[in-house]
Order: structure tokens, then sequence, then C-alpha cells
């Protein structure tokens, strides 16, 4: 049973289609990456997906639920995370505060239990703190010794591995990441292909976009290619590697001729 179905999602800007009946499915366990040049509608996929952006026509079901007219919290409450191609965190906050703020839409603790303050809220935040710990714990020592240093003391690729650490602390059944390692050099890209396998490992399915070949050959059990707004092919790395259509939409018309 699909964890994920796309289907015959269509998205307009004005007279614009930037999604175009795209369908597909993605299963439990999986690792799949979303690929295409600039401007295919990748990222307005994602954002069709998490309520961001109301989609046209078709539906996106998650979990067995239609996820048509949902906010971006509403999606989260039913086990789907995200993160951004730029990071949204809070810089004057520490690292250990950034983290737990993303367990917040699973959180009993409101306004006046805050207050008032019963024996449950204390068990709460001893709870919740020790569940970030874990999963900075999953970054090794870039983040994990760190944890009371603010959020802007962080390089680039530092952010950007927070900002997962803050998506993941939710649980989430569904882990969608928007350019991962935008900006990294070729060892902290090393490091996140580990990381998405290390999630995985620990049961939470992927669904990422990337540009950097490198990661989705090395991390993905399925690709799907859009182009355009449509889906153009749905395979295996290997199978992607070699599909005309792809080589095409990344090349040009003129390369598919000029090597045939």
């Amino acid at each position: 049973m699909a964890l994920l179905r796309i289907d015959s999602v269509t998205k307009a800007f004005g007279g614009l289609l930037a999604l175009k009946g795209v369908s597909f499915e993605i299963s439990p366990g999986e690792i799949v990456s979303l690929i295409g040049p600039n401007g295919a509608g990748k990222t307005t996929l994602f954002n069709c997906i998490n309520g961001i952006l109301p989609f046209d026509e078709g539906e996106v079901i998650f979990r067995e639920k239609s996820l048509k007219g949902r906010k971006p919290h509403e999606v989260a409450e039913l086990g789907l995370a995200r993160t951004f191609q730029t990071t949204r965190l809070f810089s004057k906050m520490t690292i250990l505060e950034n983290t737990i703020l993303g367990q917040h839409p699973r959180l009993r603790t409101g306004i006046f239990s805050a207050l008032l303050r019963p024996a449950w809220v204390s068990q709460e935040e001893k709870e919740v703190e020790e569940r970030a710990l874990k999963t900075l714990g999953l970054f090794g020592e870039r983040l994990l010794p760190r944890i009371r240093e603010f959020a802007n003391t962080l390089s680039y690729a530092n952010k950007r591995r927070l900002e997962i650490a803050r998506a993941l602390i939710a649980e989430p059944k569904l882990l969608l990441l928007d350019e991962p390692t935008a900006g990294m050099n070729p060892h902290e890209t090393e490091v996140i292909i580990d990381l998405i396998k290390k999630i995985r490992d620990t049961g939470i399915t992927v669904f990422l976009i990337e540009h950097d070949m490198k990661v989705i050959m090395g991390a993905s059990d399925r690709i799907v290619v859009l182009d355009h707004g449509e889906k153009i092919a749905e395979g295996t790395p290997s199978q992607i590697q070699n599909d005309e259509k792809v080589i095409e939409a990344y090349m040009g018309k003129h390369h598919r001729h000029a090597s045939t």
C-alpha cells in the first residue's frame, strides 16, 4: 500500500501550467528523488503536497487520507515534515531550542498548562529534550556538542543539518527534503548521503528534490523526473540514467542526435 499517492495533480499560475497531471506513488521505506531542469515544477509539487499551495485538479493521498484543502499544520499532524531550499531557523535561539520547536505539533502543553505547570508539563519537557538530543545524535559532532550555541553561529552546512533535525524530531512518516545538499562541498555532500540512508533506517520514508546527481544516484531507490510540469520518466537510478527523454530534457535534442 502506497504511503503517498500523487494522482493527476495539476497546478496553474494564471495561464502557466506549473504541473500537468502528475501521477506516481511512494511506498513505505523508500528513498525517492524528484529531479528535473530548473522550472520543471519540483518545488511547486512539494508545496502542493504539504499544503502551502492549493492544487487545481487531481488528488494527493497520504496514509489513506486526502490532503486536498488541508493547511500545512494539518498535514504535519498527519506525519509529514519538510525542509526548504533556504534555511528557516530562529537565529537567536539555540541549536537545542530550534530542534525542540519541530516537536510543537505533537505537544500537549498550551498557554494555560504552561502557566499553571501541572506535573505532566515538566515530564513532557523532559521527554522532548531527550528526543531532541537523540535526534541531534544522528548528526554526530557537527551539532550535538554545540546544543547551547545560537543557530546563527553555525556554518551553512550545519544550518542545513539543523533544519533536517528540526523536521526529524516530529517523528514523521514521510520526510520531504528540498535540495538538502545545496551549497555543500563534496565531503559535506557525502555526509548528507549517509544521513539520508540513516534516516531511512529509522523507519522514515524520504522524498527529496536534488540537483546533485551524485546524491541522486547514491541514495535513491527510485527517481521521478519532471520537465515543464509533466512527468517524463520514473524508474531506478540505472533506468533514469539511460532514459532518452531524461537526457533530452537535460541536454537538449541536439545532444541526443549528436550522440547517435
